[in-house]
C-alpha cells in the first residue's frame, strides 16, 4: 500500500505520516532521509525530526537522491517505508542530476514500494503562495507538482495535513489503513 502524505509547512505532516508506520503494526520500519544540510536551519529541522521519532524503532537511510539503488533486507510483509520528504528528494534530483529526473523519482518510489508492505511518502505543497520567483524555482514547483499528480495517481490513499488534522483526498476502495 502506498500512503502520500501531503500539507503546507508545519501542518504536522510528518508526525501523522510516522505515526502511521508505526500504527501498522509492521516490525521493520525504516525511515528514507532525502534532506541535504546546508546550513542551520537544515540541521535544525532534522534535529526536531529525529528527536520526534525516536523510540519509534525506526532504522534511518540517508538518501538524498538515486531511491532506486536502495535495497532493504527485510520480508516486505513485515516492513514499512516512510519516505521524508519528495520536495526534498524533487529539488536534490533536479539541481543535482543529470535530467530525467521526474522519471528517476517516481522510479525509485516504485522500487521502495515493491520492497515493503507500506510506504508512507510525505510530500508538500510549495505553490500556493502566489510569489514570483525566478526560472530555476518556477522549474522546480511545476517539476514538485507533476511529481506529487502521478504520486497521487499511484497511492492507495492521500492524505492532507491541515493544521495538525488529516484529511483523506483520496481512498481507494480495497481499503486501507484508518485515519
Amino acid at each position: 500500500m502506498i500512503l502520500m502524505v501531503t500539507g503546507g509547512s508545519g501542518s504536522g505532516k510528518s508526525e501523522y505520516a510516522e505515526d502511521r508506520a508505526v500504527l501498522s503494526g509492521l516490525p521493520c520500519r525504516y525511515y528514507i532521509a532525502t534532506m541535504k544540510v546546508w546550513g542551520r536551519e537544515e540541521r535544525q529541522r532534522i534535529l526536531r525530526h529525529q528527536a520526534q521519532r525516536r523510540g519509534k524503532g525506526f532504522s534511518t537511510i540517508e538518501a538524498q537522491r538515486d531511491l532506486e539503488q536502495i535495497r532493504l533486507f527485510t520480508p516486505p510483509e513485515q516492513t514499512a517505508v516512510l519516505l521524508e520528504c519528495v520536495t526534498n528528494l524533487t529539488a536534490n534530483e533536479l539541481f543535482e542530476g543529470d535530467g530525467e529526473c521526474e522519471e528517476r523519482i517516481l522510479a525509485g518510489i516504485g522500487s521502495l514500494a515493491a520492497q515493503c508492505s507500506l510506504l508512507v511518502v510525505v510530500t508538500g505543497q510549495v505553490d500556493q503562495d502566489g510569489g514570483d520567483y525566478d526560472e530555476g524555482t518556477r522549474s522546480y514547483m511545476r517539476l514538485l507538482g507533476r511529481v506529487n499528480c502521478r504520486l497521487a495517481a499511484m497511492a492507495d490513499q492521500v492524505v492532507e495535513t491541515v493544521a495538525g488534522i488529516p484529511v483523506i483526498l483520496k481512498q481507494n476502495k480495497k481499503g486501507g489503513l484508518p485515519v
